[in-house]
């Protein structure tokens, strides 16, 4: 095909695609890609100069099923005459549940996917041989997974580990209340009207009684919980509550500063403006959602949070462009997120495919949803 006849055909100027073949001008539009593409009868990416990783939603599969055989090992539960070798060390165990929280929180998903199982029924194992030594450990271990699972969209999966982590703490109000933010996680996920009171009754529990001067760990799960609170009533709609709970919210995060992570929160002032975002956009106020997105990545306190809460955040951020018909800005916001949290979230493969739908997507993702097997153009 001649350039002329091939410029004829994309409803371009021979000179841009002599350009286009040079090097000296970019494709940087996805319709215009797609327009090539279909031309050459080629995929889309073979266009761009990257390489493409294949999809993972067959190893993200495999790993929920592992995780789910190992909650499952209720022989555990059932015979405490574990054989020594069986049980590794307390203080092991306890470092390796660190280590899973500190996997999640760099946004390592598939490391955690792949480790998991193997966690959960060694640190069952060591709770059924010392209940009192490996409580906390467990409760964390609890937690974690079932964070995980709420970020692949495994709700009830994750409601399993969330109320084992609840029924593990009860008697103790501190890690009741940790418990209870992964609880208010799955709840909001189809249960947000009754997840309001249980939070609250968390979150005041372990309130301490003089905020002036109360611990700031606490403080930061009695924030935590009133975000929870507050984004449930935001799910159904209750703008008085929500607004009432997130300022409280607010005020507790002023008390605990930014650059902390008491009890895997990540609460703070920017913690609770990225929150503010997500409240607005849960209320429909794309407009404001915006705003507090540019005030939060604006804020010293960014850097501080997790690589998981920034990506979390982000991919919310993009939600709330597509909201605004401002799928270029949402596609930058993807690319801009850790690479685990669009490949294994689903709602940011949501968005990724909404941004996909659109011309004006940035040409830059396009090898993203080629991997991810999402249409392009």
């Amino acid at each position: 095909m001649s350039q002329q006849v091939f410029a004829d055909r994309v409803g371009k100027s021979k000179s841009w695609v002599d350009k286009i073949e040079r090097g000296a001008r970019s494709l940087n539009k996805i319709s215009t890609i797609a327009d090539i593409a279909a031309i050459l009868r080629i995929d889309p990416a073979i266009l761009l100069d990257r390489d493409t990783q294949p999809s993972d939603t067959g190893e993200r599969a495999y790993g929920v099923e592992r995780v789910r055989a190992a909650l499952s090992t209720y022989e555990m539960a059932l015979d405490r005459r574990v054989p020594g070798r069986d049980v590794l060390p307390a203080a092991q165990l306890a470092a390796s549940v660190e280590h899973a929280w500190t996997t999640y929180q760099h946004a390592r998903y598939p490391q955690l996917i792949e480790g998991l199982p193997d966690l959960v029924v060694a640190v069952q194992r060591g709770y059924v041989r010392e209940p009192r030594a490996m409580r906390v450990s467990l409760v964390e271990m609890y937690r974690v997974t079932a964070s995980l699972l709420v970020k692949l969209g495994e709700t009830e999966l994750a409601w399993l580990a969330a109320d084992r982590a609840m029924t593990i703490a009860t008697g103790d109000a501190v890690l009741v209340a940790a418990a209870a933010v992964q609880l208010g996680q799955v709840m909001r996920a189809g249960r947000a009207r009754s997840a309001v009171p249980i939070m609250l009754a968390a979150a005041y529990r372990v309130a301490p009684p003089d905020l002036e001067g109360g611990p700031a760990a606490q403080l930061s799960l009695c924030g935590t919980l009133l975000v929870q609170a507050a984004l449930a009533a935001a799910q159904h709609g209750d703008e008085k509550a929500t607004a009432r709970l997130i300022d409280e919210a607010v005020e507790l995060a002023a008390r605990v500063g930014d650059g902390h992570d008491y009890h895997r929160t990540g609460f703070g002032p920017t913690a609770s403006a990225a929150a503010r975002m997500l409240v607005a956009l849960e209320l429909g106020d794309t407009g404001e959602a915006l705003a507090w997105h540019e005030k939060t990545v604006g804020s010293v306190g960014w850097r501080w949070l997790p690589a998981e809460h920034r990506a979390a955040h982000l991919v919310d951020a993009a939600r709330a462009h597509l909201q605004a018909d401002e799928p270029a800005a949402a596609g930058k916001l993807l690319l801009e997120a850790a690479p685990a949290e669009v490949r294994y979230r689903p709602v940011a493969r949501d968005v990724l495919a909404q941004v996909m739908r659109s011309p004006d997507a940035p040409s830059a993702i396009i090898p993203l949803a080629v991997a991810l097997q999402v249409p392009v153009g």
